[in-house]
């Protein structure tokens, strides 16, 4: 419990109704949460206004409001505090009910279209083989050292953010690697957390359907940087042509990581095989057990991001050297019949790209690739066509099919799939809606020596369709149809 004016002392405030001199038992900005005493934020979302829902708040028992603007009634005894933006004042008095954890840790965010999951968890592994007490939080599972905690979004919302972080810090967590996505950056829901520094993959085509033109989901992600603190690093892919706007305006000390130019971090790729990758990062030569020239630089930008956290070069090279492939990104399954299954969540035109790019950088000339692949419903419906054309371009056959439909109809998503598939192409193209049957025509047309790529769901155990989850899960099938005789997975 706090008083209010202690929690509302560093915040920019417009106008105050009402005595400040209460104590609050808790921080809620769902109404249908509020229980006495708390206080509530009216904040403005994608589909609701939080500011509609005040006078229920103060029915379930909210002694105090945050609030960009009055109710047109706002009754007695309950006090009102203004501020420009409810959403900014969310997180930063959510830190400060946390007690600042975000200052008592190395809270390092990774940035970008793809390789963040990557980046952050082999950073989570690293540091905590290194001895740290070690946070992660990320799409596919946050952690407090070795304990998980579920994930629901890529970045949680300010109050689960900070008392996760508080939890970290008093399970003695030294470092928190943290994914930031731009819904996050947009939505001000890491407001109020102090960063040691920020890590830029990429940026490609995704996210359209929310920030309606690339230049919006650009500024998201730079907006990212441009708060950092002077004390903070800044570290960029110099390999995309944006990492340089990402730092145009941040404090923090800049660095740049790079396969293919001269760069404050360097990598050159000896060779890349399906059972790994041989680098020499910095002058050093090592096997890393990741596959493709994506992974290259997503390991680069951990080596780089340990050195930059004062880590000892050869150590963390070492232990990098030994880590294995995370869930859902590039991990093959071999039959008996040695047939090659990949498993990838590549579900962006750039991320699909680079698999199967990388995939005929391996295979023989002799082996056919066979791609399995979708599309999510209620996204960025303009890259389902971009998708369908990349992996009919690069695949000897092509399956598109239903990925996460969620509450679209499954046939309208695959319609539009199709409009991008070159008339040159299109009898490698099969469409088949049910993607246990994809799959199994996939194993089914493939031959001893052929590569199977199912994209688009990764790690996730589950499809989507109008609005249940049902359990379904790539590597699961693929197991099944294989068999478990004389399997090899990574």
């Amino acid at each position: 419990m706090m008083l209010l004016q202690e929690l509302i002392a560093a915040q920019t405030i417009t106008g105050i109704t009402g005595s400040a001199d209460i104590p609050v038992t808790g921080l809620q900005f769902d109404s249908r949460m509020v229980t006495t005493g708390n206080l509530f934020f009216a904040v403005r979302g994608t589909t609701s206004d939080g500011h509609d829902f005040i006078a229920k708040a103060i029915e379930l028992g909210a002694s105090a409001v945050v609030c960009e603007h009055l109710p047109a009634s706002p009754g007695a005894g309950t006090c009102f505090i203004m501020v420009p933006d409810s959403s900014i004042a969310l997180g930063s008095i959510a830190s400060a009910w946390y007690g600042h954890p975000s200052r008592k840790l190395k809270l390092v965010g990774v940035t970008g279209t793809n390789g963040k999951t990557t980046i952050v968890t082999l950073l989570h592994r690293l540091f905590f083989e290194l001895g740290y007490g070690t946070g992660l939080i990320s799409t596919i599972v946050n952690k407090v050292n070795t304990a998980e905690v579920p994930a629901s979004h890529t970045t949680p919302d300010p109050l689960q953010i900070n008392a996760l972080l508080a939890r970290m810090v008093n399970e003695g967590c030294q470092f928190c690697f943290m994914e930031v996505s731009s819904h996050a950056v947009d939505q001000h829901r890491i407001a109020g957390l102090t960063y040691a520094g920020g890590i830029f993959t990429n940026l490609t085509h995704d996210h359209l359907d929310y920030h309606k033109t690339f230049d919006a989901y650009l500024r998201a992600k730079k907006a990212f940087f441009d708060n950092l603190p002077a004390g903070a690093f800044a570290l960029v892919n110099k390999d995309d042509r944006n990492g340089k706007v990402m730092v145009q305006n941040t404090s923090a000390a800049k660095y740049t990581f790079s396969l293919k130019s001269m760069a404050d971090y360097r990598s050159r790729i000896l060779e890349n095989e399906f059972h790994g990758l041989h680098l020499n990062i910095d002058g050093t030569e090592a096997w890393f057990k990741l596959i493709g020239s994506f992974n290259a630089s997503n390991l680069l930008a951990v080596y780089a991001a340990a050195n930059l956290l004062d880590q000892e070069k050869t150590e963390v090279i070492t232990i990098l050297s030994r880590l294995e492939p995370i869930a859902g990104r590039f991990n093959y399954i071999r039959s008996a019949s040695h047939v090659t299954a990949i498993v990838d969540y590549a579900h962006t035109p750039d991320a699909l790209k680079n698999v199967l790019e990388t995939i005929n950088t391996i295979r023989g000339h002799n082996e056919q690739l066979i791609t399995v692949v979708g599309a999510g419903g209620n996204r960025d419906a303009t890259k389902r066509p971009i998708m369908a054309n990349i992996a009919s371009s690069l695949s000897n056959r092509v399956i598109l099919t239903s990925d996460n439909p969620r509450n679209e109809e499954p046939e309208a998503i695959l319609a539009d799939m199709q409009k991008g598939v070159d008339v040159t192409h299109r009898k490698k193209v099969l469409v088949i809606e049910n993607r246990l049957e994809a799959i199994r025509t996939a194993c089914a047309l493939a031959q001893p020596g052929d590569i199977i790529l199912v994209a688009g769901k990764g790690h996730e155990n589950y499809q989507e369709i109008k609005g249940v989850k049902h359990h379904f899960d790539d590597s699961e099938v693929l197991r099944e149809i294989f068999g478990s005789v004389n399997i090899e997975t990574n």
